[in-house]
């Protein structure tokens, strides 16, 4: 039997060059200037001038990004009829070039991340999170209502535990690399299997509320909510906070929670599974680091899950 053949990978002046067709096809004039931003495995992605306008492309050397630009298109439009402020998004195609892409409006502003308004852009931040993830959807995961599938949705939670998550594969990973306790282990699984007899129903998560993925105003007002590429179905506001709240101070944290609107009883009651979820969710940086053989790395990763770094509570 023949092998396949292997499919050269994309250059980034083959991915600019794309980008020039596509924009003669959509916009029948050649753009005046096309500039790369960034290149990767997953995506190019260029800013576009032309008479038209400031345009973002995104650019994937993978085939199968199409779904995963389809879904970004699906959330982005049920956020902005929430009124989320969201970019424009013009198309999302792949007939045009032999690579799935996504034309969007270039969004005015700058990045939230050292923007010297940063709390008040964290409060409005947890309010605007607070009205996406009330945009009810069906199914756990990233296949769900933006998608016709119907036997690749997970309907259940167990579903989306053994099936997309991989649950006891992370388990083992935590397990053989003495990340955590055996103790925290089955604490572990018990939190986040016990999940499936809460009340609650899936709902539209971004997957990546950050202050990065924030344009706002020299006023720090936000402008949009950018790269919704890890959105998806899921319990809210545990899996939002899980990624939201991760990588802020304990009084950033406050503000953001204050402008969800979460009331400390509730709070207090959710957070299990809040921690389950950023634990778990580590278990991906902790392959990159076995991979990479890096012993340092792991050793923090080891530190960090232990909870030794938790200097609020007894």
């Amino acid at each position: 039997m023949k092998k396949a053949a292997a499919v050269a990978p994309l250059s980034s002046r083959k991915a600019k060059a794309m980008v020039k067709t596509i924009f003669e096809h959509h916009f029948k004039k050649k753009p005046k200037r096309v500039v790369i931003q960034n290149g990767g495995l997953s995506n190019f992605v260029f800013l576009v001038y032309h008479s038209e306008g400031a345009f973002v492309v995104r650019l994937s050397p993978e085939a199968g990004r199409l779904s995963s630009y389809l879904k970004e298109q699906w959330a982005i439009a049920k956020a902005r009829e929430a009124g989320i402020p969201t970019p424009t998004v013009l198309e999302v195609g792949h007939e045009i070039v032999p690579h799935p892409y996504m034309i969007l409006r270039k969004v005015e502003g700058e990045e939230a991340t050292n923007h010297p308004n940063r709390i008040a852009i964290l409060r409005e931040l947890g309010r605007y999170a607070a009205i996406i993830n009330s945009i009810r959807t069906n199914g756990f995961g990233s296949i769900f209502d933006w998608s016709g599938n119907q036997l690749s949705r997970k309907d259940s939670w167990r579903e989306y535990l053994n099936e997309e998550l991989n649950l006891s594969r992370r388990l083992q990973i935590l397990s053989r690399n003495r990340m955590i306790s055996q103790e925290q282990l089955i604490r572990l699984r018990e939190v986040l299997e016990s999940a499936e007899k809460l009340s609650f129903k899936p709902t539209l998560n971004h997957g990546d509320l950050r202050l990065k993925n924030v344009m706002v105003d020299k006023n720090g007002k936000i402008l949009a909510i950018i790269d919704w590429e890890n959105c998806t179905s899921n319990l809210a506001p545990q899996w939002e906070l899980s990624l939201a709240l991760h990588d802020l101070s304990i009084d950033e944290k406050d503000e953001f929670v204050e402008g969800y609107g979460l009331p400390r009883k509730k709070l207090s009651l959710i957070v299990p599974l809040v921690k389950a979820f950023n634990i778990i969710n580590y278990v991906p940086k902790i392959e990159q680091a076995i991979e990479a053989k890096d012993e340092v790395q792991l050793e923090r990763y080891r530190l960090r899950l232990s909870g030794a770094l938790d200097l609020y509570s007894l």
